[in-house]
């Protein structure tokens, strides 16, 4: 810190529109692989040439710094610093600082991300007033899709402010938010006071505060630039820590500012030591902060806190349970506030818990857990018996079948089950043993089993006891948006209950992840506490070892004639549509393509289509098919539109891939998608029937421009896919052993 903290001169700026002020917008980057591009990109959204992103790399662990790599090689306005060693979030802002270049600072967390508009709006603000300091509002986002503006966001427009004020002319603003993300600095400014970030936690208060009460012109602009993401796990500062106790020397920090300030800073003293005191309280009566062991002790510093800097002229609270409460700091009496903090909290508790207890009787009784699934949740837990099922138990299929057949092999210990509908008994395969849903069997086995595998969440009333094991499949590579990615597109999430879907994967012990791509979005649309196994998709293993002998005998078993290339074409779900309508003339398409094509037609398994559509000597209907990895080996290229199965298909290093791509405005609008998929396809892409068809003839899906897509989409999705991915999962969740993951790409 700076020996002399006088007040920075405002420059004499001349605003005119042709020189707006240049801004550098500082990105410390940890742990956020899930975040860090809606982050990055929502900034990056504005037009604006004066605009920098500075991207610290705080050696995060994950792929964060591949990502912005990746983002700085597409846009020259970002530009990454890779750090060797975990510096934390503080730190990392004065590497950021160091290298900015604009006129005016803005930190920003990684997780969070900027409003539409929001920079252009900044910066004509700055361009308008040149303050010191620039304060614009937030709004916080919940994990269940609920944005809610700061509840004190009146405190832009009451009393209505001038462009430019002092903190002695409107101290309202010290009741803002102390965060680095809402405001934007001069840094010239920032770098003549001295200032730099703290370690540990709070690192932000001894600038946010000082800058504010230094300034000789501050602004406001009435408008939500920023979008604070309340994850459900995460957030450092709402973790149980010591780490709380940094708040005391974080306040010394601000303290010693004001001292060296002068008299001038007398005006504000009672004012910071009433803040100081509400954020302490804050910490100590937050459920989620202290170790109970802790509490005590926090107690003690905050009453030396309130001895230190408690000024002369200071006045209690006019608020009755707040003056007690400072009363019992000053007087450091730790027992009696915990009596009065818990009287507070048995009386705040009190009608919730009867709300709660009425709720859950009433819903009881309409659901009526069975008394048989109760009696045996009371019963030992057979570490020997695994469950399975897919796709709603349809039946014996993808990862859990692959993960099925590997356990027999190398944990034959752990008996295997199958859950299966009663229509779906007849397809299930000789000597795999099942229960039918909903059969007294069944909540017997959901009961006892140690360990769950899906590929979809099990039903609500399953009851996770202690030492059951869940393991979350999925099955496919999400180029859709899912989980809670899906609650800004309305026609994907339709009526879905989140918070019971959050509820179903907070039961997951260990999720599945096909690729890179998978692990960001996994992350971010389900923020649950499982163990993450970056390791493929085991349905795939099947693909990596196919064999010509087994390529032709499933060739033979679907009545695909000899010589002629077979098409698989699966056409995905369209959540506008609600019932199997191809995107173009199947029956056309098959005959126009001549003899020496098959389509094997494989529809969405929410549809059934109909036959009549089609020239049965040209398509093949392969939508019940057992298996579609069988389809795969069996077909000589691809042809799907949105399908998760372009990622699983493109193992296969020789088959082409073709895109159609008739509705791709009109599907990415109305479910999202997690990259663009025009920009990195697997091969060809077609966006009109016309195109479709004389592609096909042209054999460009054969060609090397095709090839050298498919060889760039197979490295960017296919990284993990080496045959083995199966055994990485059996051996980490039935066998306990610590399976490194296949190296990153």
């Amino acid at each position: 810190m700076a020996e002399n903290p006088s007040p920075a001169p405002a420059a004499d700026w001349q605003v005119t529109s042709a020189t707006p002020p240049s801004l550098s917008v500082i990105v410390p980057t940890h742990r956020v692989q899930g975040y860090i591009r809606q982050c990055l990109e929502s900034i990056l959204a504005c037009d604006l040439p004066n605009l920098e992103v500075i991207a610290v790399n705080d050696a995060s662990p994950d792929r964060c710094g591949e990502i912005l790599d990746e983002i700085a090689a597409r846009d020259p306005r970002v530009r990454v610093r890779h750090l060797a060693e975990n510096v934390g979030l503080g730190e990392a802002r004065n590497i950021g600082l160091d290298m900015a270049t604009g006129d005016y600072v803005w930190f920003f967390d990684s997780d969070d991300y900027a409003t539409e508009g929001a920079v252009h709006a900044i910066v004509d603000r700055l361009a308008q007033t040149r303050p010191d300091v620039l304060l614009f509002d937030y709004a916080r986002e919940y994990w269940h899709g609920k944005v809610k503006r700061s509840v004190i966001n009146d405190l832009f427009r009451v009393p209505p402010a001038p462009d430019v004020f002092t903190c002695a002319e409107r101290p309202s603003v010290l009741r803002l938010m102390m965060t680095a993300w809402n405001r934007a600095i001069r840094r010239e400014y920032l770098l003549e006071l001295g200032l730099r970030f703290s370690r540990g936690y709070y690192e932000d208060y001894n600038v946010t505060y000082p800058i504010l009460l230094a300034a000789e012109r501050i602004s406001l602009l009435d408008q939500v630039c920023y979008i604070y993401r309340q994850r459900r796990r995460g957030a450092i500062t709402k973790t149980r820590s010591q780490k709380h106790f940094d708040a005391f020397p974080q306040y010394d920090r601000v303290f010693a500012f004001m001292d060296r300030m002068g008299p001038e800073a007398d005006q504000f003293r009672a004012r910071m030591f009433d803040r100081t005191i509400w954020h302490l309280l804050v910490i100590m009566e937050a459920d989620d902060r202290l170790p109970e062991a802790d509490r005590a002790r926090f107690f003690a510093g905050m009453a030396e806190i309130y001895r230190r800097y408690r000024p002369a002229d200071h006045v209690m609270p006019d608020d009755a349970l707040l003056a007690k409460k400072y009363a019992l700091i000053a007087k450091n009496d730790f027992k009696g506030f915990e009596r009065l903090h818990a009287k507070v909290r048995t009386r705040a508790r009190a009608g919730k818990v009867k709300r709660k207890l009425k709720a859950v009787a009433n819903n009881s009784k309409r659901r009526g857990m069975q008394f048989f699934y109760r009696s045996q949740l009371r019963r030992p837990i057979d570490d020997k018996l695994a469950v399975y099922g897919a796709y709603w138990f349809r039946g014996y299929a993808c990862n859990p079948a692959a993960i099925y057949e590997k356990a027999r092999e190398l944990a034959p210990h752990v008996k295997g089950v199958w859950v299966v509908k009663p229509e779906n008994v007849a397809d299930m395969p000789k000597g795999v043993k099942y229960v039918v849903l909903g059969s007294k069997e069944y909540w017997r086995t959901m009961a006892r089993a140690k360990y769950f595998v899906n590929n979809v969440n099990f039903p609500n009333a399953l009851v996770k006891r202690r030492g059951q094991v869940h393991v979350m499949t999925e099955h496919g590579t999400p180029l859709k948006k899912m989980g809670l990615d899906q609650l800004q597109y309305p026609a994907g999430g339709g009526t879905m209950d989140f918070e019971a879907l959050i509820r179903r994967a907070d039961r997951w012990d260990y999720h599945l992840s096909a690729n890179p791509l998978t692990t960001e979005v996994w992350e971010r649309s389900f923020p649950c506490d499982y163990e993450m196994l970056e390791i493929g998709y085991p349905r795939n293993d099947r693909l990596v070892r196919a064999t010509a002998g087994e390529r032709d005998r499933l060739r033979a078993e679907l009545g695909i004639p000899a010589g002629k290339k077979a098409v698989l074409y699966t056409p995905t779900h369209r959540d506008y549509r609600r019932d199997f309508a191809p995107t173009f003339d199947i029956r056309r398409f098959a005959q126009e393509l001549g003899d020496e094509y098959v389509l094997l037609l494989r529809a969405h398994y929410f549809y059934k289509p109909e036959a009549e559509l089609w020239d049965r000597e040209r398509v093949i209907d392969v939508s019940a098919h057992r298996s579609v990895e069988e389809l795969c080996i069996a077909s000589d290229a691809l042809l799907t539109d949105y399908s998760s199965i372009m990622f699983d298909y493109a193992v296969l290093p020789d088959r082409p891939i073709v895109i159609f791509a008739a509705d791709w405005e009109t599907y990415r609008l109305t479910r999202g998608v997690n990259f663009d998929l025009m920009e990195f396809p697997p091969g060809v892409v077609a966006r009109t029937e016309e195109d479709l068809l004389k592609g096909f003839r042209a054999g460009t899906p054969w060609g090397d421009a095709a090839a050298r897509s498919r060889a760039a989409f197979r490295d960017r999705f296919c990284p993990w896919e080496d045959g083995r991915a199966s055994e990485r999962a059996v051996r980490r969740v039935f066998l306990g052993e610590n399976v490194p993951n296949p190296p990153r790409p």
